[in-house]
């Protein structure tokens, strides 16, 4: 029987292979008869070859305009060039001439973010016609519209010197042109990139003037008479090229973990295997670390304690890692003790793992956190065993640890116990789910209890059918639930970076490990700046 996170996979490369053709084939041709290369073959170029690239966003905005605006127009992620980890930002001319979409404005700030967080370079690929105008009410104005991205160029250049590195390779028009103006370095391409607050149709309607746009703002322009650019280059190739040759006289990684290949404890393949075929039935998540930690091995935190809650020391390409990770089934208790509920948390489990949170902060070791969890436990017993006072401590020791925090979530993310195992809101470095993710705040049939529960009593205890009406808005909250619990619905929201697959779980956590601690932190906001940093 073919298991429930292989299916999903299947479904998942299917829409990831479409989104990544971008506008389609003939946009692609088009841009090739130009002389140009597409944004995913640039980003291709640029990187390292055979070097693993963790694309963040490729399914936002992915279910919006009607099909229209694939990736947002914007490829995003992080890879390697010349060896380091950097922050690639590629906007896709294939995609209604790389314009910008309120989710796109999304997409290239929470790459800003990364970079500035890791405190890793950040490279612009700009080709782009500027804001899509008919949605310029979602990119244009608010505290997070564009000209937060030029927020985030100065303080990354006045204050984080974390380098900035742009190449005009198309479009780069009106307030767009800033996002390279505020960066260090300026390479384009002659013949086909163009830079200016306005194009020769504005200057024409504005001024009068009659100007080609290679005269107005070309690579020769900008490079001999403006001086706003500081390489000219021929080609794409030739800019690329450069990228790469700027990149390689940075000065070394400040902080950089040391990798050493390895393998886990069994083939990742194994991985499709592990989990149920329903989301709802039990598995052992050692199982599951085994195969995604080191030759298998990672020394569990108190084993005896809290078994519903793993907290174990292991490593991943042999970076050192904390691991917190939820057990599912059925827990058996001590002596006269109840058992519990896998994937629920507990006061116990709470402090447990706060405790093992604050003791891999002080000693400055990342935290992965391996979401499966349903929430807090509720009921007088736990109540009166003081979990809200527990479960505060666990979110007060994850929210403010200094180390990198990584997330995964392999199935269940939900309740107050996402928020506790580093939801989104506590700003981890990096927020990766597996195909078979499911993010909400209850299950489905959940909500249909807590909304319809006295219903569906009163109907069981007369032995009658439901009313028509309530009948159908059970099967409607069932179906919403199920359709926004799907994560391709929260990748497609940015509310987790990327969709990951079981096989390229092990590599991923590694880049994204080696990129978060090239900063040595703290690691508490996008961009806490150094003379207030926390010792």
């Amino acid at each position: 029987m073919t298991s429930r996170l292989r299916e999903l996979s299947a479904e998942l490369r299917e829409l990831e292979e479409r989104l990544r053709l971008g506008g389609g084939p003939d946009k692609i041709e088009k841009q090739h008869k130009q002389g140009k290369l597409t944004a995913r073959e640039r980003v291709a170029k640029l990187c390292d070859a055979g070097a693993r690239f963790i694309e963040v966003g490729l399914l936002v905005a992915y279910d919006q305009y009607d099909g229209q605006a694939p990736g947002a127009g914007v490829i995003t992620g992080v890879g390697i060039v010349h060896g380091r980890p950097v922050v690639v930002v590629a906007n896709d001319a294939t995609v209604k001439a790389g314009s910008w979409w309120p989710e796109t404005i999304k997409k290239i700030l929470r790459a800003q973010e990364i970079a500035m967080r890791c405190r890793i370079p950040i490279i612009y690929l700009v080709d782009s016609a500027g804001v899509n105008l008919p949605y310029q009410g979602g990119v244009f104005p608010g505290q997070y519209g564009a000209s937060r991205i030029f927020y985030y160029n100065s303080i990354m250049r006045r204050y984080l010197q974390i380098p900035q590195l742009a190449a005009v390779m198309g479009q780069c028009i009106a307030g767009g042109a800033y996002l390279p103006a505020l960066s260090d370095l300026i390479v384009m391409v002659k013949g086909s990139s163009f830079m200016g607050l306005g194009g020769p149709n504005l200057v024409k309607g504005a001024t009068g003037q009659t100007i080609d746009g290679e005269t107005l703002g070309g690579a020769v322009t900008h490079t001999q008479i403006s001086g706003v650019a500081h390489y000219a280059v021929d080609d794409d190739e030739a800019c690329l090229h450069k990228l790469r040759d700027l990149v390689a006289q940075l000065p070394p990684e400040r902080s950089a973990a040391h990798v050493a290949p390895a393998e886990g404890g069994a083939p990742p393949e194994a991985l499709y295997d592990l989990l149920p075929a329903d989301h709802r039935m039990s598995y052992d998540m050692h199982g599951i670390l085994k195969v995604l930690v080191d030759d298998g091995e990672f020394s569990e935190f108190q084993r005896d304690l809290a078994k519903e809650m793993i907290c174990a020391d292991a490593r991943i390409n042999g970076i050192g890692v904390g691991i917190i990770a939820n057990q599912r089934g059925l827990i058996k208790g001590r002596a006269g003790e109840k058992p519990r509920f896998g994937g629920i948390v507990y006061a116990e489990s709470a402090e447990k793992v706060a405790f093992f949170i604050e003791r891999c902060d002080r000693q400055g070791i990342p935290l992965l956190f391996i979401q499966d969890v349903s929430g807090f436990m509720v009921g007088p017993e736990s109540e009166h065993e003081g979990v809200i006072r527990s479960g505060a401590r666990f979110v007060e020791a994850m929210a403010t640890a200094r180390v990198p925090k990584i997330v995964l979530t392999i199935n269940h993310a939900s309740g107050a116990g996402y928020y506790a195992m580093a939801g989104q809101g506590f700003d981890p470095d990096f927020i990766f789910s597996w195909p078979t993710g499911r993010m909400a705040v209850m299950e489905g049939e959940a909500a249909v209890q807590a909304v319809h529960g006295p219903a569906l009593a009163r109907a069981a205890r007369d032995k009658t059918p439901l009313d028509a009406d309530t009948q159908t808005a059970v099967e409607e909250m069932r179906e919403d639930y199920e359709h926004q619990l799907d994560a391709r619905y929260a990748a497609a929201r940015g509310f987790v970076d990327a969709i990951i697959y079981p096989e390229s779980t092990r590599d991923t956590l590694a880049l994204a490990l080696r990129a978060s601690l090239s900063n040595p932190g703290p690691h508490l906001g996008p961009f806490v700046l150094p003379a207030f940093s926390v010792g």
